[in-house]
């Protein structure tokens, strides 16, 4: 049976939605933008990412995805609060959570809570910018939601679209699910073509220590 919260939207229906995209950087915003705004969704931004680290990595990401609104002339919601104490809060939460639950919990629950799992730290991610995402389109009289992190090859998909569904039930507003990662070479190209700030790591103070050192650009 077809789950009502989850849909590419009915064909059928010739008429425009109103439809609130989550924007998680500039570069995996292009193909998707750039597609839903060939359809026929009215499409607004919402850029939300207390996740990224350093300061000056999110001023890059929060600048390119104010270059790539002004390009294709949408509008966007920038919050431009840095908050990354309070991401890692919410990862270190999930972390205690998670080992309450398990009847024999982590091999080593502190070293868990210090540096928690890639699975579990983007799952928390992920959850926290969709539901901020699910709120704001309700908030806003949108008729459906959805984010650009659908256009990635190196998130948790599936992950991401479930947890798009789920927050699509608790809300009562509609989860617009597309691959986009059909696009994901014409994304690259185009964002080189606009010049867009591409960064070299996922965005949390975690994925930037297991990166390791980035080089600057000579």
């Amino acid at each position: 049976m077809k789950d009502p919260f989850a849909s590419s939207i009915d064909k059928s229906n010739k008429g425009p939605f109103k439809l609130l995209v989550h924007i998680c950087c500039g570069p995996c915003s292009v193909y998707p933008l750039k597609a839903l705004l060939a359809g026929r969704a009215e499409v607004s931004g919402f850029f939300h990412n207390p996740n990224i680290h350093p300061y000056s990595e999110f001023k890059k990401r929060l600048e390119a995805a104010k270059t790539l609104a002004r390009h294709l002339g949408i509008d966007v919601v920038f919050d431009e609060r840095y908050m990354p104490r309070g991401f890692i809060k919410g990862v270190k939460a999930k972390a205690a959570d998670l080992a309450k639950s398990r009847s024999e919990g982590p091999a080593n629950p502190a070293a868990e809570e210090r540096f928690p799992s890639k699975s579990l730290r983007c799952a928390y991610c992920y959850s926290s910018r969709l539901e901020a995402t699910a709120r704001a389109a309700l908030e806003g009289g949108f008729d459906a939601f959805t984010s650009t992190l659908l256009y990635s090859t190196s998130q948790g998909h599936d992950e991401i679209k479930a947890l798009g569904v789920d927050l699509a039930r608790k809300y009562g507003i509609l989860f617009y699910y597309e691959d986009f990662r059909k696009g994901w070479q014409q994304g690259l190209d185009e964002t080189r073509a606009i010049g867009l700030y591409r960064q070299r790591y996922c965005g949390c103070i975690y994925s930037r220590i297991e990166r390791g050192p980035v080089k600057k650009k000579s």
